[in-house]
């Protein structure tokens, strides 16, 4: 669902597009860190502080 969200936002520029494809991304993001935490890991979403 991310991807073709995302697809559809570059191609029309429809924002609530836009905002599904957020949505996705967040849920995405949840359900990995529920995962690390069941299984004791930390999740690295890839961001890097500066």
């Amino acid at each position: 669902m991310r991807d073709f969200s995302w697809t559809y936002f570059a191609k029309t520029g429809d924002v609530d597009a836009y905002l599904l494809y957020k949505e996705a991304c967040a849920t995405c993001t949840a359900e990995a860190r529920a995962e690390a935490d069941e299984e004791g890991g930390a999740y690295d979403d890839g961001q890097t502080e500066s």
